[in-house]
């Protein structure tokens, strides 16, 4: 059960049609988010199911995976470590968790960082210091602060919004639009929760939330009331 072992099957699984039109999709191209990004072409319904087949995989084994060019092999080695971080014991979570840090610089693309960061880093923070979510929020590396964002969801899912309000007020001035998108998804995750919560946040910062922020952000409401708010953004 080695890395290579994976990297084998699912390159025999690829598709060059797909791995174009993956390529394009994830803006691979130059100055683009994900510019130099490889891939062979292998969806992600086909890469869970290849996991499973590795998810007892060792770490060292999975950090091999996670240092690959290709994308396909990074977010299956990603799946792993979701997989068996959710049963593991502390000792094992733990290992998995700083493994994870270590290598954010591996992590970078969104459906990398939102697969993984709130069953990992969340799931990790829950019941210790939120204070490693600040440091990645104000990371010049994209993909940093958007596994603080993403992190959040964990809580969002047990009714703890605090940190996802923070963090998100933290990253209203970011510059990146899919730093804007994912802020904007975690508050509406935060309103379709508590309404209320949500609200308090925009009618104290709607005036200069970036406008996908705001557009993701108020995508639930009803026409009239996301009108109200879009007419009180000033950007």
């Amino acid at each position: 059960m080695t890395a290579k072992d994976l990297q084998t099957r699912l390159r025999r699984l690829g598709n060059p049609k797909d791995a174009a039109f993956l390529a394009g999709f994830f803006k691979t191209g130059p100055g683009q988010y994900g510019e130099g990004d490889m891939f062979i072409g292998v969806r992600v319904p086909v890469i869970r199911n290849v996991a499973k087949d590795f998810k007892g995989m060792p770490l060292p084994e999975v950090q091999c995976l996670l240092h690959s060019a290709i994308h396909e092999e990074r977010l299956a080695a990603l799946v792993i470590l979701v997989m068996q971080s959710a049963n593991a014991d502390a000792k094992t979570k733990k290992a998995i968790y700083d493994l994870y840090l270590a290598k954010t610089n591996c992590i970078n693309n969104w459906d990398l960082v939102d697969l993984s960061a709130p069953q990992i880093v969340g799931a990790y923070l829950a019941a210790r210091s939120r204070r490693p979510l600040y440091r990645l929020a104000r990371s010049l590396w994209l993909w940093d602060r958007r596994i603080g964002m993403l992190a959040t969801y964990h809580f969002i899912k047990q009714g703890d919004f605090n940190d996802t309000l923070k963090i998100a007020e933290m990253l209203l001035g970011d510059r990146e639009d899919l730093m804007h998108k994912a802020v904007g998804w975690m508050l509406r995750e935060v309103g379709k929760r508590d309404l209320a919560a949500l609200e308090g946040f925009l009618d104290r910062h709607c005036r200069v939330m970036p406008r996908t922020m705001l557009r993701y952000a108020i995508e639930r409401f009803p026409e009239r009331k996301r009108k109200k708010y879009m007419e009180k953004e000033s950007r």
